[in-house]
């Protein structure tokens, strides 16, 4: 249970929606709740299928945008889109950073990005942020 609600916390962190993980992951760190390997593996992923539904959203955006729910407002996705045009596909390394990382994985969608190249990009930044919640929980505590 500790893995599926750490999973799911990041997952929604990862979507359009407000929330965090890194304080859920740290303090199982600290309490030495599960295996570290099993605990990154589980927000990690679960922060990269949150950001395949931004993907999804993006691809299906011009259908959607217009909806009330739609979580993005479009000066938001406006400003995504100028930071990916700038930066390229690149910055998806980048797509764990507070309030830019969630539109740029939408925006990836829109572009058409390929999939493939998305995944590896958004697992190896994400994965690597996690990483490093975990060395830093281990040495502040």
């Amino acid at each position: 249970m500790v893995y599926f609600s750490l999973f799911f916390s990041a997952f929604i962190a990862a979507t359009l929606l407000p929330a965090s993980s890194e304080l859920l992951l740290s303090g199982m760190v600290v309490k030495q709740t599960g295996l570290l390997w099993l605990l990154w593996l589980s927000a990690t992923s679960g922060n990269v299928i949150g950001s395949c539904v931004n993907y999804y959203l993006g691809t299906e955006v011009d259908r959607l945008s217009h909806r009330r729910w739609f979580p993005v407002s479009p000066s938001a996705l406006e400003k995504a889109r100028g930071h990916f045009q700038k930066y390229g596909t690149a910055s998806l390394l980048f797509a764990w950073l507070p309030v830019i990382g969630d539109p740029l994985t939408l925006v990836a969608g829109v572009f058409r990005i390929k999939f493939g190249l998305f995944l590896l990009l958004v697992s190896l930044g994400k994965g690597l942020r996690y990483a490093l919640v975990i060395a830093l929980a281990l040495e502040l505590f």
